[in-house]
């Protein structure tokens, strides 16, 4: 699906596809990079969803997969590195008729961003986290990340990494996040709909995604994903019961699952239960509470 009726009929709004959320810059990721089906799939998503470019704001760190908002047609921002979040978070609460999605890799967002990570999910900020989880720094050219598995050989592991590897699906869930899903970024039917779950959903929103790095992490190959994952819908997973998403989060081996793991049946995001926020549209179009010449005054300070 590439259209809606939000977005058809006398409306006066135009129908777009996928296409029209191609950036002017092309990627320049290597060839076979999990993140161009990720690219894909966000693309296909927002379409299927009826937004347009002007409604959604797309925000990310640092990293080969931060780069994805020059690809993308819509506004954006390229951030500090393990710093997208807090940018976020500023910007829903400013505009939160805006559609906010952030996109990051493992390093970025589990390790350098870590911190934001864990408060933006229990504030349950209405944003959409996409994560592309290579398992390894890429853009560095190849040290392990916070997902990275014991024992993985890298440049800054030659004789294997003795760190236990972070699981961002059990680590969002305690933490608070109201939708917890991981993708698979060789599955781009199955991700676009994951991403359009969690646009929709009205609260933090985690999708995690297997996106390989066909350059520097010749362990978590598309041939190692392609032979084990399964789709937690085909077992009729209870996405409201957080002990079973946890349990099936844990499970690591010949079956790795992708999927909704968990999904809040009473999600309240920050915005709405922040009473400035209830009446008189965003902050940004609202006016000032200052003089024009006290306004002048604070940008001048700042500049």
């Amino acid at each position: 699906m590439t259209t809606t009726e939000r977005n058809t009929g006398d409306s006066g709004v135009v129908a777009l596809t996928a296409r029209d959320f191609k950036g002017a810059v092309d990627p320049d990721w290597c060839p076979g990079c999990g993140d161009f089906g990720v690219l894909n799939s966000l693309q296909r998503a927002v379409a299927g969803l009826g937004l347009q470019p002007h409604e959604i704001l797309t925000i990310s760190g640092i990293g080969c997969s931060s780069n994805l908002p020059g690809y993308f047609n819509s506004y954006g921002m390229h951030t500090l590195h393990g710093r997208s979040l807090a940018v976020a978070t500023g910007a829903k609460l400013a505009n939160h008729e805006l559609t906010v999605v952030v996109t990051g890799g493992d390093g970025d967002g589990y390790g350098i961003g870590g911190n934001h990570f864990t408060h933006t999910a229990r504030r349950n900020i209405d944003l959409t986290y996409i994560v592309m989880n290579n398992q390894i720094y890429g853009l560095t050219t190849g040290q392990i990340s916070p997902t990275s598995r014991d024992g993985m050989k890298t440049k800054s592991t030659p004789f294997g990494s003795v760190e236990m590897p972070v699981n961002p699906i059990t680590s969002a869930i305690m933490n608070g996040a109201t939708f917890v899903a991981r993708g698979y970024s060789g599955d781009v039917r199955h991700l676009t709909d994951l991403m359009q779950q969690a646009i929709e959903h009205k609260g933090f929103a985690l999708v995690d995604v297997f996106s390989p790095c066909v350059t520097f992490n010749l362990d978590n190959t598309h041939n190692f994903f392609k032979d084990r994952v399964v789709k937690l819908e085909d077992e009729e997973h209870n996405t409201s019961d957080w002990k079973l998403a946890c349990e099936k989060a844990m499970v690591w081996g010949e079956t790795i699952y992708t999927g909704v793991f968990f999904q809040s049946p009473e999600s309240v995001s920050l915005g709405r239960r922040e009473p400035v926020l209830d009446d008189g549209g965003p902050l940004a179009f609202r006016e000032l509470g200052l003089t024009e010449d006290q306004a002048n005054n604070i940008i001048r300070r700042m500049m």
